[in-house]
């Protein structure tokens, strides 16, 4: 079954109705961002989370111990790194499982994944953050349907396409369940359904 992700969360509101929609995942991004939070917002909001779904935490080439202290103080399961972390800096996190983003923009940049074998890759598009999918079909034949998250421009419209297509461990959405900026309960809802009724 594939699973899901809900990134991007700020608010107590939404892990009120996250809690009843389960997802697997949900992500709290502590880089730049118009979703990032602080550390003490993501401790309310993961203090009010439900215990069955994970928190992932999204880090953009930060200093390795204030992704230890937030790692820590917020009880985060998922490390996901999105800059330029290379395989010794991603080693000094054994205690937690990570996935590593790959930005993918052609054929060429699938070798940027080679130095995180044994983790998951997070393929987006080559902005990150932008809500605009990538072409697909660059890494249909990887054969690494169990390492992938499949992030970027994904929704309710296409988020079927992608399963039938890449057949990924996971997939990640933002601002494809978003009205106005805000995460919407019922996109969130009708994500999620999609996602377990094609499952």
């Amino acid at each position: 079954m594939t699973k899901i992700k809900i990134c991007g969360v700020t608010r107590i509101e939404e892990i009120d109705y996250i809690n009843k929609f389960k997802p697997e995942y949900i992500g709290f991004i502590f880089a730049k961002s118009k979703r990032q939070v602080s550390l003490d917002t993501a401790i309310r909001l993961r203090y009010r989370l439900s215990k069955e779904i994970k928190s992932v935490g999204v880090f953009v080439d930060q200093e390795i111990e204030k992704v230890e202290k937030i790692a820590q103080k917020v009880g985060l399961d998922v490390l996901q790194f999105h800059g330029q972390e290379d395989r010794s800096y991603i080693n000094h996190f054994k205690e937690y499982e990570v996935w590593k983003a790959i930005l993918v923009s052609n054929k060429r940049e699938l070798f940027k994944m080679y130095p995180y074998k044994n983790i998951r890759l997070l393929f987006d598009s080559e902005q990150g953050g932008s809500g605009k999918p990538f072409d697909w079909n660059i890494i249909k034949k990887c054969h690494l349907e169990k390492q992938i998250i499949l992030a970027g421009g994904l929704d309710c419209d296409n988020v079927v396409e992608a399963i039938q297509k890449i057949h990924p461990f996971a997939v990640d959405v933002s601002s494809g369940v978003e009205t106005n900026g805000v995460k919407d309960a019922q996109k969130v809802k009708k994500f999620i359904k999609k996602v377990r009724e094609f499952s």
